[in-house]
């Protein structure tokens, strides 16, 4: 059934873009920066710095952006946040999609901090993706319990210690399919509240949600992955899916055994042939916990997909239940013909299962626009300033990068 699900997706949506994707990616994997221009270029007119001739670019070039920033704090405060992401190849750039990796320590001075670290390794010639996921957290955030229909004012703070690895290696089937297996390991360490009574009783849930529990889970993948995009930070034309079965064993240190699956599709569209890029961009993904046994915290919930995007003007953690539908629209769009600037328009809603029932019943939207300028052109980054609102909840989000 699975497989004749994708197969079906990939027909219906990807078949229109297929041709012209491998046209593309096969005769110029790099990017084309004639005519563009980024915030170095900028640098180098203001300060009068003379650019140093332009000469093919070979072997494993890093292009680095880093952006400085701030962001407040569940519970009050604010932390220091700096975002650092480095694109390069490891191929020939006409036969070889560009890595990328991300890193966005942050700290707020008070024991709270971060090390998230992410990557996307391809390569030589995509004969295989290594994708890596690796965090140490100590940091608060709310929960607001099971279902799409709790108050705002129904929430409670959390404080935890949270280590994750996720590691994934991916072989090359077809020119843009992918297979391969994975491990994955949560561990939320010393999970208090900011309330007397125990998690469990304010959540109804059982499972990895006690005052001073731990919860491990320890658990292999099976991975499919379809991808003819050639740039993750920001995406040409082209559709992306991605389908992830873990399972999780007591015979690999789990506290109880489980499965999960979570199955992503995205799209790319151009609007116009002009260089001034106009695009539609679509994400949509169903996230479920088959069976019983799946602690709290690793329950699916908005704002906890593998890349932490989804739900912009929402607070992550919002809304969680046993099973969560998503789907988000993204209108882009260059201000100059060079692409220094640009805006987007977003909306989004999600839905998740009730604890009574496990039926979706509620649909919680969001809308918000951002701004983007080219930060570096060679590996089409951008700085993305957006402003999302949703019920009861408003935010400024700055990062490197599109969302999605």
């Amino acid at each position: 059934m699975m497989k004749k699900l994708l197969f079906v997706a990939i027909t219906c949506f990807c078949k229109p873009v297929l041709v012209k994707a491998q046209e593309v990616i096969r005769t110029n994997r790099q990017i084309d920066t004639v005519g563009k221009a980024d915030l170095l270029d900028v640098a180098s007119l203001l300060f009068e710095m003379k650019p140093k001739p332009v000469e093919e670019q070979k072997g494993k070039s890093v292009y680095f952006s880093v952006l400085p920033g701030a962001s407040s704090v569940p519970g009050g405060g604010t932390a220091l946040i700096t975002t650092t992401a480095a694109g390069f190849y490891l191929g020939p750039r006409s036969s070889t999609y560009i890595s990328n990796v991300t890193f966005t320590p942050y700290l707020n001075f008070s024991g709270r901090f971060g090390l998230p670290l992410r990557s996307t390794l391809w390569t030589r010639d995509n004969s295989w993706v290594i994708q890596g996921d690796t965090r140490f957290l100590v940091y608060p955030q709310y929960t607001w319990g099971l279902g799409g229909r709790q108050t705002e004012e129904n929430r409670i703070l959390l404080d935890y210690k949270y280590i994750r690895f996720h590691q994934r290696a991916l072989k090359r089937v077809t020119d843009f399919f992918f297979a391969g297996i994975g491990y994955d390991l949560d561990y939320h360490i010393d999970i208090q509240n900011e309330r007397t009574d125990k998690i469990s009783s304010f959540t109804g849930y059982r499972y990895g949600a006690a005052n001073d529990q731990h919860s491990f889970s320890s658990g292999v993948t099976a991975n499919f992955l379809y991808d003819t995009r050639n740039n993750a930070l920001n995406p040409l034309p082209g559709c992306y899916i991605n389908a992830i079965y873990r399972y999780n064993s007591k015979m690999l240190g789990s506290d109880d055994s489980w499965q999960s699956l979570y199955f992503d599709f995205r799209k790319y569209i151009n609007l116009s042939k002009e260089r001034r890029k106009k695009q539609l961009a679509l994400w949509g993904y169903y996230w479920t916990s088959i069976d019983s046994g799946t602690p709290y915290l690793d329950l699916p919930s908005i704002g906890w997909d593998p890349y932490n995007a989804s739900g912009r003007g929402m607070p992550q953690n919002r809304y969680r239940g046993h099973g969560l539908l998503y789907f988000e629209a993204e209108y882009r769009r260059d201000l100059l013909d060079n692409g220094l600037f640009g805006y987007v328009l977003f909306a989004n809603a999600s839905s998740v299962t009730e604890a009574a029932n496990r039926n979706f019943r509620y649909i919680n939207p969001a809308v918000g626009a951002g701004l983007r300028i080219k930060f570096n052109k060679r590996s089409d980054t951008n700085i993305a300033i957006d402003y999302g609102v949703s019920k009861s909840f408003k935010t400024l989000m700055i990062g490197l990068g599109e969302a999605f």
